[in-house]
């Protein structure tokens, strides 16, 4: 491979939660790991690669020059994402123009626009659940309720929409704002075409407002394709907020910098007016300069090899489950870097709680995240992003101490 994707990337030290701030990912307290183990940080989903070397270019060659006065967004930006999706996601080179991109602080700051121009606290907003965290907290914070319409999965394991359940939902409970997140976290799922359509007709149905969470949508395994929610049909395009961001893509939360894609102007006019009104959503200019140095030729190709690599971890995590630990189930994502393991089967067969679970993978340095916050009952949610021996670190960890070692025997 021409990008390094092998090298154990020491990110002590560098202010990153992911390593130094193990103590604390929420959901319960683990502590540190036993003397005898390094933790490998598989909790909050950020990869331990180095990212592409043109982002840091771009950065460094604006930082030689001295001034970082007020600035606004070059065309370069705007041409960086429309060509990315123009040639990654098939959009319509001729319908999106720069008109239609405006800058968000975060995509969860975006969601909190769309949904606040449509929907007033205490009105319901649709969900799928399991449930991304960043979703259930900004609502909870902002006083709007959840109702969740659950995914199921099918006799083959893949997890499904159900969408008599969310047409039941948005009827009884008067909605007409959905959060529709694709690819889905925590499950992984790369919904296809026909899905999409068959979501987008309920939502059409009942006259309801969906704000597309995409921020997932490079991160793609064993040649899954991303359809964009806009793209499946001419209503669609009318009805859907999309979020975007580089960030999952190449590793550029701590630079802060998403984007929204609206072609409805009417829609686009009330999110940009809502996300101005707290003065704070601006762009940083090292942020918009990463932007462009990711959406490179070079960040194509790196993401190109970003895929691969993933795709290796995941199917070596899936397959050792699938040997290895009777009782958990992982149905194997097709998007996103993250498995949502569901302990329920193991934990009653060995007369444990998932809190024990936890705590003995965390003891030996496996440090994974709690599934519940995400509403997953008996749920752990790994991180898969880091070089292939760490993987397998981890899960011969696993396997030695945890699902096939002492804890089985011992009471902590």
């Amino acid at each position: 491979m021409q990008y390094d994707f092998t090298t154990l990337m020491d990110r002590h030290g560098q202010d990153a939660i992911a390593v130094d701030g193990l103590g604390q990912p929420g959901g319960f307290a683990p502590g540190a790991p036993k003397p005898g183990f390094d933790a490998i940080p598989m909790w909050v989903a950020d990869m331990n690669f180095p990212t592409v070397p043109t982002i840091q270019e771009a950065i460094l060659r604006r930082v030689q020059h001295p001034a970082f006065g007020y600035f606004s967004p070059t065309d370069a930006y705007y041409n960086a994402i429309i060509d990315w999706q123009v040639t990654r996601h098939g959009a319509d080179p001729a319908l999106l123009t720069r008109d239609c991109i405006g800058y968000e602080n975060g995509v969860l700051g975006g969601v909190m626009s769309a949904v606040s121009c449509f929907a007033a606290p205490g009105d319901g907003v649709l969900l799928h659940s399991p449930t991304y965290i960043g979703f259930t907290n900004v609502l909870k914070n902002n006083g709007y309720r959840i109702v969740h319409s659950p995914l199921v999965k099918d006799a083959q394991g893949v997890w499904r929409m159900d969408y008599a359940d969310m047409d039941a939902k948005l009827k009884q409970y008067h909605i007409h704002v959905a959060i529709f997140c694709s690819p889905h976290n925590p499950c992984g799922r790369v919904w296809t075409r026909e899905e999409i359509e068959q979501a987008m007709e309920v939502y059409r149905r009942n006259d309801c407002v969906v704000i597309s969470d995409e921020i997932w949508s490079d991160i793609l395994l064993n040649g899954h394709r991303h359809i964009p929610t806009q793209l499946v049909s001419e209503d669609a395009r009318q009805r859907t907020v999309a979020l975007y961001a580089p960030s999952k893509t190449f590793n550029l939360a701590g630079l802060v910098g998403s984007y929204h894609i609206i072609y409805n102007p009417t829609l686009r006019d009330r999110v940009v007016a809502k996300s101005a009104k707290c003065h704070y959503n601006e762009m940083n200019v090292l942020s918009m300069h990463a932007l462009i140095g990711a959406y490179r030729p070079e960040g194509k190709a790196w993401v190109d090899e970003l895929c691969q690599v993933l795709s290796g971890n995941c199917n070596y995590a899936c397959d050792f489950i699938d040997a290895r630990f009777p009782g958990v189930s992982v149905a194997r994502p097709e998007g996103t870097y993250m498995l949502f393991l569901d302990c329920t089967g193991w934990c009653e067969a060995h007369g444990r709680t998932l809190d024990e679970v936890l705590h003995a993978g965390w003891d030996v340095g496996v440090a994974w995240q709690d599934g519940r916050m995400f509403h997953g009952p008996c749920a752990i949610r790994m991180n898969l992003a880091l070089p292939r021996t760490r993987v397998e670190e981890a899960f011969r960890r696993l396997d030695e101490y945890v699902f096939n070692g002492p804890f089985l025997s011992e009471r902590n």
